[in-house]
């Protein structure tokens, strides 16, 4: 399954609005089948915020674990969240290929 970030905005700012897409993504994740990957893409997203990305990511995270994987971003804004996230939650997110 592949996740567009995107679809929830192209500026992802604020805590109570990344709680709000993961809770709006949930019946989705319903449908996913045990060990299937799940590739997060953040082509498109202009601004990530650690707070946006730490409501939705982590919680992903602890639901899938490595079948979690982010596709690579050459937004600073988006790697410098996902850097910041790694150390707050002290795991690292797996990398696509």
């Amino acid at each position: 399954m592949r996740i567009e970030i995107k679809k929830f905005g192209d500026v992802l700012v604020s805590r109570q609005a990344g709680r709000e897409a993961f809770a709006a993504f949930l019946p989705t994740l319903k449908n996913i089948k045990k060990g299937e990957v799940i590739l997060i893409d953040f082509s498109g997203v202009v601004v990530l915020s650690p707070s946006w990305a730490d409501e939705f990511l982590t919680p992903m995270f602890d639901r899938f674990g490595n079948s979690l994987k982010l596709i690579p971003s050459r937004n600073s804004s988006v790697k410098l969240t996902i850097q910041t996230i790694e150390e707050i939650i002290k795991k690292d997110f797996q990398i696509s290929d």
